[in-house]
C-alpha cells in the first residue's frame, strides 16, 4: 500500500469498526507514545486542544510510522485552515458543529481541488505530496479524502438525512457532550433523552450508506454503540487518562 492511500477511509469502506482515542496534550512525543498502544485512529484536536499547524504537524510525524491512523479536527469549517492541515498531510478531517447540508458541503469543497473543489494548489510546498515526490498525488488526492461532519446539536439532528446525504461525506460523528447542553442536560450526555437521540441519530446514518462515529468514554456505552452499528468510536481522552493515573497514584500517598 503506497503513501497516499487513505487506509481509515478504506476501513470505513469497508465496514469494519474502528477504535480511536482523543489527543487534546498537543505534543509529538505524546502522540508517538499513544501510537504504538493498538488504537485503530487517533484524534488530533484543534477545536478544543491548544494545537496549531506546528503541533499538529509534529503529531502527524510522530504518528506516521505506526498502523494507528490520524484523524484531525479543526477549529472551524474554514477553508484556509482545512487547506494547511490538507498540506501537512492530514487525509481525515472531522469538522466540527455541522450544521446543515450545505454547510457540509461547504466542508467537502475545502478538501477537493478545483473543478470539485476549492483546495488551493501548492502541492510542491506540501508535505500531502511528500513535496512532489509522490508523482500522482494531484490526480488522487481528491479520492483519499476523508470528510467526518460533526452533528452535536438539535438543529443538526433535525438537519441529519440532509447533511448524510451530501456526496463526499464519509461520516457522520454526533457530539455527546454538545448535543446534551443544546438539549438542556449539560454534562449528563447518559440523559435518557439524548441516550435516545443519540441511538436514532446512528440509525439514520447507518440507513444512509455513510458511517456514524461517537466519543464515550464509559466502555459499556462504547460497546453498545458499535452494537448499534457505529463504525469510528473514540473511547478514551489522553488528558483524562493522565490525569485520572497521576491522581490515582498521588492518592497512595495521602496526596491530592
Amino acid at each position: 500500500m503506497d503513501q497516499l492511500t487513505n487506509k481509515f477511509k478504506q476501513t470505513l469502506k469497508a465496514g469494519q469498526p474502528q477504535i480511536g482515542l482523543w489527543l487534546g496534550l498537543c505534543s509529538g512525543y505524546s502522540a508517538e507514545i499513544l501510537a504504538g498502544t493498538g488504537f485503530d485512529w487517533l484524534l488530533i484536536d484543534g477545536e478544543h486542544a491548544p494545537n496549531d499547524i506546528s503541533t499538529i504537524l509534529a503529531q502527524l510525524q510522530g504518528i506516521a510510522p505506526y498502523p494507528s491512523q490520524p484523524v484531525v479536527r479543526p477549529a472551524w469549517n474554514d477553508p484556509v485552515l482545512v487547506k494547511q492541515l490538507l498540506d501537512i498531510g492530514a487525509q481525515t478531517l472531522l469538522f466540527p458543529m455541522i450544521q446543515n447540508a450545505a454547510q457540509a458541503r461547504e466542508a467537502v469543497r475545502a478538501t477537493r481541488y478545483p473543478p470539485a473543489g476549492i483546495r488551493g494548489v501548492g502541492s510542491a510546498l506540501a508535505r500531502a505530496s511528500r513535496w512532489n515526490r509522490i508523482p500522482d498525488y494531484l490526480s488522487r488526492a481528491n479520492g483519499e479524502i476523508c470528510v467526518l461532519v460533526q452533528v452535536e446539536t438539535r438543529e443538526a439532528l433535525q438537519n441529519l438525512p440532509e447533511i448524510a446525504a451530501v456526496d463526499g461525506v464519509d461520516g457522520v460523528f454526533i457530539g455527546p457532550a454538545d448535543l446534551s447542553a443544546d438539549m438542556g442536560y449539560i454534562a449528563n450526555p447518559q440523559h435518557p433523552d439524548v441516550q435516545a437521540a443519540i441511538e436514532q441519530a446512528i440509525g439514520q446514518i447507518r440507513a444512509s450508506g455513510k458511517a456514524a462515529g461517537i466519543l464515550t468514554t464509559h466502555i459499556d456505552m462504547a460497546k453498545h454503540y458499535l452494537n448499534l452499528g457505529a463504525l469510528f468510536v473514540a473511547v478514551g481522552v489522553d488528558t483524562i487518562l493522565l490525569t485520572a493515573a497521576a491522581s490515582a497514584l498521588a492518592t497512595h500517598f495521602d496526596r491530592k
